[in-house]
């Protein structure tokens, strides 16, 4: 049998790409060499793809992902996790790693996915969606958070605790996006679910991850070495069902596939979303490797399990 080659695609045309690059170097070096034959392909800041120094023009990068079995894309953010490189493999009729179109469009889009759970009747925080043209109408009363509506990695989000403070923050969300959020603080623990999903349709759910952080779990916090992960997250039975079933509720009213990374606050309330990610954080030390490790399954038997299930039979 010859070994299935495998593309996996890091980098990316958006403000998460060095997160993207560790990503995407961090699950290449830990695919089994002997089980696959791994093609690394960045897609650089300007949108060029490269394999190693060499620049690529679109055709020669669609050429390589085609001569592989399978795709691993490892892009955070907008142009990659959005459903950006899932259509490119659609249309290039290659097998791929994660969620398709639709999911990752809809989950990178945090108004959609608020609307998608509000159908569900999962709680999120209240929130007015606004763009350039808009926003001179929105009139400061309590402390918010301003958020880009499709970013990651926490950049161009702020927590507005003052009115003199509104105008940068929303200047720096627009910055990123032409559409951002204002939502009302919610006052709750941080909490992580993983949600796995297999190629018979299983579903797997992880050890819940509690983020315990100093003050904000900002861009800083996130990479600089200041968070806490707890897991499994100190939970009652009934709080760890609550999550665990809205999760998975998410997972599949938005269609994803591989694994996603849903966020919580726990609240005196119950739970209230927060995001959805489709490509989450994926170094060995992100979030979902160690919810997964702490149920027993390693960095390495994670992505041979992702790759496995969309590998041609």
């Amino acid at each position: 049998m010859t070994t299935p080659r495998i593309a996996v695609v890091g980098g990316g045309q958006n403000c998460e790409h060095e997160v993207s690059l560790a990503s995407a170097a961090a699950v290449a070096a830990a695919l089994d060499p002997t089980a696959y034959d791994v093609v690394r392909l960045t897609i650089a800041p300007d949108g060029a793809w490269h394999e190693g120094e060499r620049r690529l023009t679109l055709g020669d990068a669609v050429a390589i992902l085609q001569s592989c079995a399978a795709v691993l894309p490892v892009v955070h953010g907008p142009r990659g996790e959005d459903g950006s490189l899932a259509a490119l493999c659609e249309l290039a009729g290659v097998a791929y790693v994660g969620s398709g179109v639709g999911a990752g469009a809809l989950a990178m889009d945090k108004w959609a996915t608020k609307l998608v759970a509000g159908a569900l009747g999962i709680a999120t925080a209240p929130g007015r969606l606004l763009t350039a043209a808009t926003a001179s109408t929105y009139a400061w009363t309590h402390p918010v958070v301003v958020k880009p509506v499709a970013a990651g990695s926490s950049h161009g989000v702020s927590l507005v605790r003052e009115e003199a403070q509104l105008a940068d923050a929303v200047a720096a969300a627009l910055a990123l996006d032409d559409r951002i959020l204002v939502e009302d603080v919610v006052v709750g623990r941080e909490v992580d679910i993983a949600v796995l999903g297999t190629a018979d349709g299983a579903r797997v759910v992880s050890p819940a991850l509690e983020i315990v952080v100093d003050g904000w779990f900002d861009f800083e916090a996130k990479y600089g070495g200041g968070a806490d992960f707890r897991i499994p997250a100190l939970l009652g039975d009934t709080e760890r069902k609550e999550l665990e079933e809205a999760a998975l509720a998410m997972y599949d009213a938005l269609g994803c596939a591989g694994v996603a990374r849903v966020d919580f606050f726990v609240t005196e309330d119950g739970p209230v979303l927060n995001e959805v990610n489709t490509m989450p954080g994926f170094t060995e030390q992100s979030q979902v490797p160690k919810m997964f490790a702490a149920a027993g399954m390693s960095y390495a038997d994670l992505l041979d399990r992702l790759v496995r299930d969309v590998l041609p039979a």
